[in-house]
């Protein structure tokens, strides 16, 4: 590859830093000083692009891209994924009155049932979402809202929350506990997903509810304020909880210690906000059977029962709930595998353009007289 280079000499005898002569009252000069740096004669080195390097890199570039995003979608697409919409929009939707009755104002949940089959197995690790379509979780004054100091167990700001929170700093006359909109909106419908049996019973299955959270957030970022004997409830007797919630924090699993309070996963999970309106959070894990020979999901006819607490009506939202594998590169998602053949494609292409170009008019310019 040609190259063209500099090597950077000084060429005058002004010295660095020198002052115009004229005594001592004379004024420093302005001029810079006379370095490779400030006089911009650094040694650079600038590639020249020709033909016979331009080519070889595009189709370089394609024939590594296309093989990888080629592999990539293969991957992404025997990833197996169903997806169940629960709303109750449609009138024979089994979820349909309690999507038009209940409210944020209602004292007891409505539960549903919404039938379903499976055509294929699911093997190894099964993991359970809950989807929310047209919910903004990006907007700039509900990303804001929350107190990351009263969420990491700092005792002043559990009783004093940062006026970031507001409308939903105090209630009641006491300090919210957690503060703000993202932990007043927590998603809190129930999913519990039972197989039906060809001989007519109703197996539930087992859907572990910790590991759903990231390391970071469960060990550094979340944890409670200290207590007496870490006896929540005195903890947080001074404070209040949020304006849509039916139960306190210290409520979320009083079974668990581990997983209660503000180190509750599904807490967690809803408090790191998605970046686009339509998104889906982990609920729950269905690990594996331990005989590698029976499948975690075996085709048949499935039920998922829902207590319906997460009213969607008011922006026009829907609620689904999702079974996925995965696989080494993650979810399923067909974007990176598309986007690296297409990268790849466009360079191959262009490179035969360009190759084209070159054999039918490269001989024309070298033989052309260039004036001096």
């Amino acid at each position: 590859m040609m190259a063209s280079s500099y090597n950077a000499k000084d060429e005058d005898g002004h010295h660095p830093g020198s002052v115009s002569s004229g005594g001592p009252g004379a004024v420093k000069s302005k001029k810079p000083d006379n370095t490779a740096f400030k006089q911009q004669r650094l040694p650079a080195w600038q590639p020249i692009l020709t033909a016979g390097t331009v080519l070889p890199a595009f189709f370089m570039i394609g024939l590594i891209f296309i093989p990888i995003g080629i592999g990539l979608l293969v991957t992404s697409n025997n990833i197996k994924e169903f997806e169940v919409d629960y709303t109750g929009v449609d009138m024979s939707s089994p979820c349909f009155n309690c999507a038009q009755n209940y409210s944020w104002n209602s004292t007891s949940g409505c539960t549903c049932s919404v039938p379903f089959t499976l055509d294929q197995p699911f093997e190894s690790n099964v993991f359970m979402y809950y989807g929310l379509s047209n919910f903004y979780q990006n907007h700039r004054r509900y990303v804001k809202s929350r107190d990351d100091s009263q969420l990491n167990g700092d005792k002043s700001s559990l009783l004093n929350p940062s006026k970031e929170c507001e409308p939903y700093r105090t209630s009641d006359k006491k300090p919210i506990a957690p503060c703000g909109a993202i932990a007043n909106s927590l998603f809190n419908d129930t999913l519990e997903l039972f197989y039906n049996h060809p001989n007519g019973s109703r197996i539930a299955i087992n859907l572990v509810k910790t590991g759903i959270a990231w390391w970071t957030d469960k060990h550094v970022k979340f944890r409670n304020p200290g207590g007496i004997n870490n006896n929540l409830s005195v903890v947080f007797q001074d404070t209040s909880k949020p304006v849509n919630w039916h139960k306190a924090v210290y409520e979320l699993d009083p079974s668990d210690p581990d997983n209660n309070g503000f180190i509750n996963e599904d807490f967690i999970v809803w408090m790191r906000t998605a970046a686009l309106p339509t998104f889906r959070k982990l609920y729950r894990i269905i690990q594996k059977k331990k005989d590698n020979m029976t499948p975690t999901l075996p085709p048949g006819n499935y039920s998922l029962d829902v207590t319906y607490n997460y009213p969607v009506r008011s922006f026009d939202g829907r609620k689904r709930m999702i079974l996925s594998t995965i696989s080494w590169m993650g979810g399923k998602n067909p974007f990176l595998g598309i986007a690296y053949i297409t990268v790849g494609s466009v360079c191959f292409f262009l490179g035969v353009v360009l190759l084209i170009i070159h054999h039918k008019y490269g001989n024309r310019n070298n033989n052309a007289d260039i004036p001096n």
